[in-house]
């Protein structure tokens, strides 16, 4: 399938905010989702595995040349659909060009040119321009590959991970691909954010060896068998492993940053994590923090940094979600986020940050 033609729509510059629809069907009715929009300038689609390359075509049909991403996941505002079709879009004062990455397991940099003429067309900069992506893997690589162009620009990305090996954009479907696209307020300011709602666990350093940085896996830690040392601090048994990950995450340290880094399942006396880990990574425990309040604190800190809000488009990770609804938060959590203004979102497999892949964490772009 040859790659899409690029398409970035021009905003009408009039002294207006940028404007968020997001619709939802529970039974993948597309119709029912995008009911009343009209003239939308970009459109992110979530859908479910079995309808999601009919709801891209027929999105496509209905909005022929406006930039879309999309890809198969939940999707929330006030609520969580589980199942179904989401659709956000944003319109009256945002410029938009989307596009695909292809070949992100081998080889993301050669279409990296399709970015750098994206990022002339729209005319961006750190002030008001954010880049949405979704991938269907090794994102760690295809962050830095998107980041190399981003940077020089200072424009700062949120994304994830989207399930069933599927993303799209511009109504086409692609396998081992990333999409993004890049977003200009034309009236405003635009800016990422991440949350991290863990913190280092008493003063455990390791040192990873053994690993197989194709699969994700940390054979050893310190030395030792990686599941055994894990087992041993946490005094959890094989079973529990998988849930205790959702306090216990891992660690690695990046600078003045910690990545975040959840185990995805045992592998014999091994662990397989959903992030790549390389021999002589260093990394830390870490803990669950008092949640509540540190999601309090990042709506305190984007309302500090805007006095007045537009749109804040956010992806979740999946274990935050089951964690949230296993102790009976994720609606206040969802409530308490839309006190910012028009918030909604993705329930994703892993987050993206600017050039850091991170597990178990939030990511947001809010505009002003």
């Amino acid at each position: 399938m040859p790659h899409p033609l690029r398409r970035c729509t021009s905003a009408e510059r009039k002294e207006s905010s940028v404007k968020q629809f997001f619709g939802t069907s529970h039974s993948g009715n597309l119709s029912e989702a995008v009911r009343g929009l009209q003239q939308p300038q970009l459109l992110i689609l979530m859908s479910n595995s079995e309808q999601f390359e009919t709801h891209v075509k027929e999105l496509e049909k209905r909005y022929p040349g406006i930039p879309s991403i999309g890809c198969v996941g939940m999707c929330y505002d006030t609520h969580v659909i589980e199942k179904g079709v989401g659709v956000v879009a944003f319109y009256d004062g945002v410029s938009a060009a989307a596009n695909v990455l292809e070949y992100a397991s081998t080889m993301p940099a050669k279409h990296i040119k399709r970015l750098e003429t994206d990022m002339a067309s729209i005319h961006g900069s750190q002030r008001d321009t954010v880049c949405i992506d979704f991938c269907t893997g090794n994102d760690a690589c295809v962050l830095t590959t998107i980041y190399s162009v981003l940077k020089r620009h200072g424009i700062s990305l949120a994304g994830g991970t989207g399930d069933a090996d599927m993303v799209s954009v511009n109504g086409n479907v692609y396998h081992d691909a990333a999409v993004y696209a890049l977003v200009k307020n034309n009236n405003g300011r635009a800016k990422a954010y991440k949350e991290n709602i863990y913190r280092p666990m008493g003063d455990y350093r390791f040192i990873a060896s053994k690993t197989d940085k194709a699969n994700y896996i940390i054979g050893e830690l310190n030395g030792q068998s990686a599941k055994l040392v894990y087992q041993n601090i946490l005094h959890v048994t094989e079973k529990e492993i998988l849930t205790q990950t959702f306090k216990n995450p891992f660690g690695k340290i990046n600078g003045n940053d910690t990545c975040i880094i959840s185990i995805k399942e045992v592998n014999g006396n091994a662990l397989t994590c959903f992030r790549q880990v390389n021999d002589s990574d260093v990394l830390i425990m870490l803990e669950l923090g008092d949640y509540r309040a540190i999601v309090q604190e990042t709506i305190q800190t984007i309302r500090k940094d805007f006095s007045r809000i537009s749109a804040v488009f956010s992806i979740n990770c999946l274990f935050r979600y089951l964690l949230f609804t296993e102790n009976n938060y994720m609606q206040q959590y969802l409530k308490e986020m839309s006190i910012l203004g028009n918030h909604a979102g993705l329930v994703g497999y892993g987050e993206h940050y600017n050039n850091q892949f991170v597990n178990q964490s939030m990511t947001c772009v809010v505009f002003e």
